[in-house]
């Protein structure tokens, strides 16, 4: 099974300020929407309660110690990640998406084979979630496509796909 990770995060790593995303981009949504539909997402309760309902076409993984059961149909709920993990793996999914928050993304990066990366060109002041640094002799940059700032995009950004070496 492969694990990816989809993540929007600035120049200096910011991916959230206080359970939001700080900026409004419309083509990374529909990019983070082609990376994961089909395929179980993970994420934490934050992420999880930002979202408010299940991302419709992907079975929703939740991992949190606070929740006990699955809040809504389509929804599943673990404990810790390597549980939520091998479920997958015994229910023999090709793809799995990490979809955040922090925390999970730091503790999913060990398992994760690709990285779809958007880098939004900007360096925000405050910031309550991060992104880990992806070590250079570890991740090799693949493919990237940059689109600027417009009138729907306040920020250019660029999509990129990190490979595990």
């Amino acid at each position: 099974m492969q694990i990816r990770i989809v993540v929007a995060a600035s120049e200096n790593n910011i991916i959230g300020l206080d359970n939001e995303l700080p900026w409004r981009l419309p083509d990374d949504l529909r990019f983070f929407k082609k990376m994961t539909l089909g395929m179980p997402v993970v994420m934490g309760r934050h992420t999880w309660e930002s979202l408010g309902k299940p991302l419709p076409g992907r079975l929703n993984i939740v991992v949190s110690s606070r929740m006990e059961q699955a809040p809504e149909e389509g929804t599943q709920v673990f404990s810790g990640l390597e549980d939520a993990l091998d479920y997958l793996r015994g229910q023999e999914y090709e793809e799995v998406a990490v979809i955040g928050g922090g925390q999970l993304y730091h503790a999913a990066l060990a398992y994760t084979q690709v990285v779809y990366l958007t880098r939004v060109h900007t360096v925000l002041e405050k910031g309550t979630a991060f992104f880990p640094v992806l070590p250079p002799e570890e991740w090799q940059l693949t493919w990237e496509e940059r689109h600027e700032a417009d009138d729907k995009h306040l920020y250019p950004f660029t999509f990129q796909k990190w490979e595990r070496k």
